[in-house]
């Protein structure tokens, strides 16, 4: 499998100067202490202290009057980039500047040779060695590969193709040096101009490999994105246009409520969910500059908090490519969907890779040009698939939420006739919450009632039942608990009177899962609800404590939580925060008939942002008895049965007591 893609292929030319270049891959990493003065940069440093340090876009040589010019694409900042010069030739013009004349570096010569006479053995059939390569054969044989040949030193030269002869013989030299253990210069930029530029002044006049080794971004994120850049200084300046580094990533999730304030029709970094209910996620990438690839890899790595699980069929998963109003919808087989954990990297939970976009895309946008080099500007991607936030979530209600994280993996050497290497976008993450309420069944009188049985709806006519099962809990061997008493073993499930919503999606052709259950307020008025979404629930009594008046209508809660302003800009952590889940509310409208006549208000819940708590009392108003009248002989006998009932539990007491 080759996993190559075209990644940056740079130059414009100012000043008549020649110039082609392609991107490869060579990192080159450091692990000393960071002392550069980019900001987030962390203890793996990306330069030696060696390197030529550009600071605010600006480095010197000191070694001539010779320019070039290295711009950054939009978007893609040049700080925390390293790039290795190579001057393989010494360049003078004529006073006229009608010729210009090239002279080796001795310290690429030997490699320049090398690869001279391994093609000019391939050409002709000769056997030649590299110490039979004098510089005049060197650079005639250079000039044959120029299909843009055009005499003297200001003329204006075109650019050769991504797919000439010339390009794949400056990638032939650029590996010799490498295997031949020669370095070029490095500079290390730190900053940038205002512009997104750096300008590397003091050269000697020269022809020249620029070459990127960055693997690391200004936040010390891995990634890879190296370019290979050719440029003649014979004239004062050369520009460097690094038109594309490396892709882009963004994963949205979709928020199913407030769509409209949300804006996007809902996607964004931020949202939450019922336990049960199925999250969709979307991934947005882009596409670079892939001319110069046989083919392109392009997989997206994706991993997932335990609480919510991956829908791991293609059915499940759509990936669209786009450019402009066209349109192409991957097919099944042209990508895989891996989710075994042997042939993902470490703690992904599930991969999508295209072994080679490239081809699919030059099949079906097809703008391929007389040089063979197709436009891939403007083209992005988009990956949709689900995800089911599961009970486990109900451990874990408000905040720190439940996180997603992607990066994407491309091609990063166009060098490579084999696999070749890949390189990583940073990761981009969002975050999904949930919340639970806790009720307490009391009377008037602040006791605790047993037994209330309870049902939620998300309708006021209580016709869409929000179903839910018991939360199994594992048994906690409590200091409270008495010394006889045999604990179960601590790994046993035991029940208790929370309970986990059954999100609709989970619920097959609307009817009521096996599963389901009443809530019923336990020996102490408690039950619990895990896994509940913003907006409007409705809580009705169907059932009532006996001696008690059940409440005739549901009782109306609703949540509202208060996320950050910008919904877009989610940093992984910062759920566990303020700076994402802000606030939590939640009121209670509440509806009671007594005495005759209603009573009816609303009231503020207690809640707790942390545990995504909100607390409920719901409360049965003691009876009175009903007037009675009758015989005196009538009131004996009921006086006589009262007291036959009150010596029996007497002596029922008594004897549990002697048990």
């Amino acid at each position: 499998m080759k996993r190559k893609v075209e990644k940056a292929i740079c130059m414009s030319i100012a000043l008549s100067i020649v110039a082609t270049s392609y991107i490869g891959f060579s990192p080159i990493a450091f692990a000393k202490e960071n002392e550069s003065t980019t900001e987030n940069v962390e203890s793996s440093k990306t330069y030696s202290d060696s390197d030529y340090k550009a600071k605010n876009g600006f480095v010197t040589f000191d070694k001539g009057n010779a320019v070039i010019m290295i711009k950054g694409n939009a978007g893609q900042s040049l700080t925390g980039k390293r790039f290795e010069v190579f001057q393989l030739f010494d360049a003078e013009n004529a006073v006229g500047g009608e010729s210009i004349n090239y002279t080796f570096n001795q310290k690429y010569e030997d490699s320049i040779k090398t690869v001279v006479a391994q093609r000019l053995n391939k050409k002709n059939g000769t056997k030649l060695k590299a110490s039979d390569v004098t510089e005049y054969m060197a650079i005639d044989y250079i000039q044959t590969l120029n299909n843009n040949l055009v005499e003297g030193a200001q003329s204006e030269q075109i650019l050769e193709g991504r797919y000439s002869e010339f390009r794949f013989f400056v990638e032939e030299v650029r590996a010799a040096i490498k295997d031949s253990g020669v370095s070029g210069d490095f500079v290390y930029i730190e900053s940038a101009d205002s512009l997104n530029q750096v300008r590397i002044s003091g050269l000697p006049f020269g022809y020249y490999i620029i070459d990127e080794v960055s693997d690391h971004d200004e936040n010390n994120e891995n990634y890879y994105a190296s370019s290979l850049c050719m440029v003649s200084t014979a004239n004062p300046s050369a520009t460097i246009n690094i038109k594309s580094d490396y892709p882009s990533i963004i994963k949205k999730i979709k928020e199913d409520d407030n769509v409209e304030s949300v804006g996007n029709d809902g996607w964004n970094d931020i949202a939450d969910y019922e336990i049960g209910q199925t999250v969709p996620f979307k991934f947005e990438s882009t596409i670079c500059d892939m001319n110069g690839y046989e083919d392109y890899y392009y997989a997206w790595h994706d991993q997932m908090d335990e609480e919510l699980t991956f829908h791991d069929s293609k059915d499940k998963i759509k990936i669209v490519i786009k450019k402009g109003d066209q349109t192409y919808t991957v097919k099944d087989s042209e990508y895989n969907l891996i989710t075994d954990a042997a042939k993902m990297d470490k703690e992904d939970t599930f991969m999508i890779e295209i072994l080679d976009i490239k081809s699919i895309i030059d099949k079906n946008f097809n703008s391929i040009d007389k040089n063979g080099h197709n436009d891939y500007s403007g083209m992005t991607v988009t990956l949709e698939y689900q995800a089911t936030l599961n009970d486990k979530a109900a451990n874990d209600t408000g905040r720190p939420g439940f996180e997603n994280d992607v990066r994407l993996e491309f091609s990063n050497d166009a060098d490579s006739n084999g696999k070749g290497e890949t390189g990583y976008t940073p990761w981009d993450t969002v975050v999904c919450f949930t919340y639970k309420i806790n009720g307490l069944k009391t009377n008037n009188y602040d006791k605790v009632l047993q037994g209330a049985k309870f049902r939620l709806y998300s309708d006021p006519d209580c016709k869409n039942e929000v179903y839910v099962k018991a939360k199994e809990v594992k048994n906690q061997l409590a200091s409270d608990t008495t010394e006889n008493v045999t604990s179960p073993d601590e790994n046993e499930s035991v029940g208790a009177n929370g309970y986990i919503v059954i999100n609709r999606d989970s619920v097959e052709n609307g009817k009521a899962p096996e599963e389901s259950v009443e809530m019923v307020s336990d020996e102490e008025g408690n039950f619990t609800i895990y896994g509940l979404d913003q907006g409007v629930y409705y809580l009705k009594e169907v059932e009532a404590p006996d001696g008690y008046r059940k409440l005739l209508d549901p009782i109306v809660i609703t949540i509202s939580p208060t996320f950050a302003a910008d919904r877009n800009d989610y940093i992984a952590g910062e759920s566990a925060t303020e700076e994402t889940l802000q606030d939590l509310s939640a009121t209670a409208h509440i509806k009671e008939f007594y005495d005759g006549q209603y009573k009816e208000g609303d009231t503020i819940l207690n809640t707790d942002v942390e545990d995504g708590s909100m607390d409920i009392k719901i409360i049965n108003e003691v009876g009175s008895k009903l007037p009675v009248t009758g015989s005196t002989g009538t009131l004996v006998m009921l006086g006589t049965g009262l007291s036959i009932i009150g010596g029996a539990f007497a002596l029922s007491r008594k004897k549990k007591n002697e048990v």
